[in-house]
Protein backbone atom coordinates (compact mmCIF):
# COMPACT_ATOMS: atom_id res chain seq x y z
CA UNK A 1 0.00 0.00 0.00
CA UNK A 2 1.30 3.45 -0.91
CA UNK A 3 2.25 5.90 1.80
CA UNK A 4 -0.14 8.80 2.24
CA UNK A 5 1.01 12.41 2.44
CA UNK A 6 -0.65 15.47 3.93
CA UNK A 7 -2.22 17.92 1.49
CA UNK A 8 -4.34 21.03 1.96
CA UNK A 9 -7.07 22.23 -0.36
CA UNK A 10 -9.46 25.16 -0.57
CA UNK A 11 -12.37 25.81 -2.90
CA UNK A 12 -13.08 29.26 -4.40
CA UNK A 13 -15.98 30.58 -6.46
CA UNK A 14 -15.23 33.40 -8.92
CA UNK A 15 -18.54 35.06 -9.93
CA UNK A 16 -18.68 36.38 -13.48
CA UNK A 17 -18.84 40.11 -14.18
CA UNK A 18 -22.20 41.51 -15.18
CA UNK A 19 -22.02 43.79 -18.22
CA UNK A 20 -24.51 45.98 -20.03
CA UNK A 21 -25.17 45.88 -23.80
CA UNK A 22 -22.26 48.27 -24.40
CA UNK A 23 -19.83 45.97 -22.61
CA UNK A 24 -19.46 48.22 -19.56
CA UNK A 25 -19.00 46.39 -16.27
CA UNK A 26 -22.10 46.81 -14.10
CA UNK A 27 -21.13 44.52 -11.26
CA UNK A 28 -17.81 42.94 -10.37
CA UNK A 29 -18.12 40.72 -7.29
CA UNK A 30 -15.17 39.40 -5.31
CA UNK A 31 -14.29 35.73 -5.17
CA UNK A 32 -15.92 33.69 -2.42
CA UNK A 33 -14.23 31.10 -0.23
CA UNK A 34 -16.61 28.15 -0.58
CA UNK A 35 -14.63 25.66 1.51
CA UNK A 36 -11.85 26.90 3.82
CA UNK A 37 -8.42 25.32 3.94
CA UNK A 38 -8.85 21.62 4.67
CA UNK A 39 -6.11 19.10 5.44
CA UNK A 40 -6.37 15.55 4.09
CA UNK A 41 -4.15 12.50 3.83
CA UNK A 42 -3.88 11.20 0.28
CA UNK A 43 -1.47 9.41 -2.02
CA UNK A 44 -1.49 12.04 -4.78
CA UNK A 45 -2.78 15.47 -5.80
CA UNK A 46 -5.21 13.73 -8.15
CA UNK A 47 -6.80 11.94 -5.20
CA UNK A 48 -7.07 15.25 -3.33
CA UNK A 49 -8.74 16.78 -6.39
CA UNK A 50 -11.37 14.05 -6.35
CA UNK A 51 -11.98 14.50 -2.62
CA UNK A 52 -12.23 18.27 -3.03
CA UNK A 53 -14.62 17.97 -6.00
CA UNK A 54 -16.90 15.82 -3.86
CA UNK A 55 -16.82 18.53 -1.17
CA UNK A 56 -18.23 21.28 -3.44
CA UNK A 57 -21.56 22.39 -1.93
CA UNK A 58 -24.69 21.66 -3.97
CA UNK A 59 -25.50 25.37 -4.45
CA UNK A 60 -22.34 25.75 -6.56
CA UNK A 61 -22.88 22.70 -8.80
CA UNK A 62 -24.47 24.81 -11.55
CA UNK A 63 -21.43 27.16 -11.53
CA UNK A 64 -18.65 24.56 -11.77
CA UNK A 65 -16.91 26.48 -14.57
CA UNK A 66 -16.42 29.33 -12.05
CA UNK A 67 -15.22 27.11 -9.18
CA UNK A 68 -11.50 26.69 -8.55
CA UNK A 69 -9.87 24.01 -6.40
CA UNK A 70 -6.47 24.94 -4.97
CA UNK A 71 -4.22 22.12 -3.71
CA UNK A 72 -0.83 22.18 -1.99
CA UNK A 73 1.30 19.50 -0.37
CA UNK A 74 2.57 20.01 3.19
Amino acid sequence: MAKGKIFEYAILYHPKEKKDVGGNVLENKKSILVKPLTAVVAVSEQEVGILAAKAIPAEYEEYLEDVEILIRPL
